[in-house]
């Protein structure tokens, strides 16, 4: 398999969307040009040319670097990484989410593969507590919309997945606001014996989701059943593309392809996070068994479900208690808890079956032996590392990978990274023989820089980005 990557000097994004493109190129289907420099958009083509999609019409007005995924008429979903509105601690974004330009580019390409014929879905299930509107306004999504609309007649849809959006006061939820979701509606999965998770079955586990009713996670856990709501669209599309941004992340290492797809979930309390506890009890939601933890454990989970009966007077007592509780017990971006740390067993099992669901599963629940129509293209011009996916730094990285399978893709970036894909189970695990495979084959890569072509296994440290990790996996995922 092939892993296109395209280093990018500049590491900037252009300002303006709909972010044209600089060069009039022959095979472009819209017009406007940027006055500005748009390498972003350069990046992508190059990108394709290195991997050599459709090289007998390179240069001509007749190129069509998509047209090996796509038909004209099919039905394309693209869900870039929308996951907030802002960073955890400031109001930056581009580090935080796909940038527009990037998702502008792609889907030029698209329109050129559909002849103008057939759908693009652009969507995501943002985090809860994110603003919908103000994610796709920063993205530039709506001036790209309109640009297609008014000169091709042209519906690009904008879907937020959710069914839910919930707001957040000081830390706790206080309403849950129903959403339209996505119109297509949602299926129910169960993976069963096939779940990365029946490695568990019969070991008491207490799975821990998005939300204070632990018990609705568990009763999609259990008794051999491993049960996920997944949204329709995704699902029924021919072909999905995937632009995920190059974060770390601080429940699995890294966040690129195999961890976005929480965002076709269509019910994320149906998402085990971490198992209740410490290694020494069988969970992973502490790192030690330590009286602190057991302490936190009684008071959090006995205020959660109070929370559960939406008492004003317990929300508000709630969000009293959580400040003084990060007093005593430290802030998350500071001690490790909820499974924030490199012995989380849970988080990459769920990322795995969901990535089983999307590829093997159709609307209705059901699943088939050939995978679906994948492609990948990341957004690594800006990069986050440390406390991501959404508390961490900027990491100006220049880079655009691409391929189509995730696991590759991902196992490429983690090694750009620095980081031992090895020491990474959601992307070791993936490699596993399974009923339901992600990956077969070896894993080439054709790059613009010769120090990262070829086998990217036989990259040497000195010559990779080397990302600082999350702090609860510091030590514990760089390459050696």
């Amino acid at each position: 398999m092939k892993v296109g990557l395209k280093s990018v000097p500049e590491c900037r994004y252009p300002a303006e969307p709909p972010f044209y493109p600089s060069e009039s190129y022959p095979e472009l289907l819209m017009r406007g040009r940027s006055a500005q420099v748009n390498a972003v958009y350069d990046a992508v083509r190059e990108t394709f040319h290195l991997l050599g999609y459709d090289a007998s019409h390179r240069g001509t007005a007749a190129w069509n670097p998509l047209g090996w995924l796509i038909r004209p008429g099919e039905t394309v979903f693209i869900k870039p990484n929308m996951i907030a509105h802002k960073h955890a601690l400031r109001d930056d974004w581009e580090y935080v989410i796909t940038h527009g330009s990037v998702i502008r580019a792609v889907v030029d390409y698209v329109y050129i593969a559909l002849q103008g014929r057939g759908r693009i879905q652009i969507g995501d299930g943002p985090q809860t507590d994110s603003k919908w509107d103000l994610i796709t306004e920063r993205m530039g999504l709506d001036a790209v919309r309109k640009l297609y609309a008014e000169q091709k007649q042209f519906e690009i849809e904008l879907i937020d997945l959710r069914d839910e959006h919930w707001i957040e006061q000081d830390g706790i939820y206080t309403d849950r606001i129903k959403l339209k979701g996505d119109p297509a509606g949602k299926s129910l999965f169960d993976l069963g014996a096939n779940s990365m998770f029946a490695e568990f079955d019969g070991r008491d586990k207490i799975y821990y989701g998005a939300y204070y009713d632990v018990d609705e996670t568990n009763r999609h856990h259990s008794g051999g059943k491993h049960e996920y709501e997944v949204s329709n669209s995704p699902l029924a599309a021919d072909v999905f593309i995937n632009i995920p941004k190059l974060k770390t992340h601080k429940k699995c290492g890294l966040t690129v392809n195999l961890k976005s797809l929480v965002g076709i979930n269509a019910n994320k309390n149906c998402l085990p996070h971490y198992i209740i506890g410490s290694p020494e009890t069988g969970g992973d939601q502490f790192d030690k068994l330590r009286a602190r933890g057991r302490l936190e454990n009684t008071l959090v989970l006995s205020v959660k479900r109070r929370l559960l009966k939406n008492s004003r007077a317990v929300q508000t007592a709630a969000r009293r208690l959580k400040k003084l509780a990060y007093r005593i017990f430290g802030g998350t971006e500071e001690v490790v808890r909820s499974g924030n740390w490199h012995g989380n067993d849970t988080v990459w099992r769920m990322c795995l079956d969901l990535n089983r669901i999307l590829l093997y599963g159709r609307p209705g629940g059901k699943f088939v032996g050939d995978p679906k129509k994948f492609f990948s293209l990341v957004d690594g011009i800006v990069a986050m590392e440390g406390n991501g996916p959404v508390a961490g730094d900027s990491r100006p990285a220049g880079l655009i990978i691409a391929g189509d399978n995730p696991v590759a893709v991902d196992a490429v970036c983690a090694r750009l990274m620095g980081f031992d894909e090895n020491k990474l189970p959601l992307v070791r695990r993936a490699f596993d023989a399974h009923e339901l495979p992600l990956m077969d084959g070896d894993i080439t890569v054709v790059s613009s820089e010769g120090k990262w072509s070829g086998d990217y296994r036989k990259w040497q440290k000195n010559e990779l980005l080397n990302f600082r990790p999350h702090f609860g996996w510091t030590g514990h995922v760089e390459l050696e």
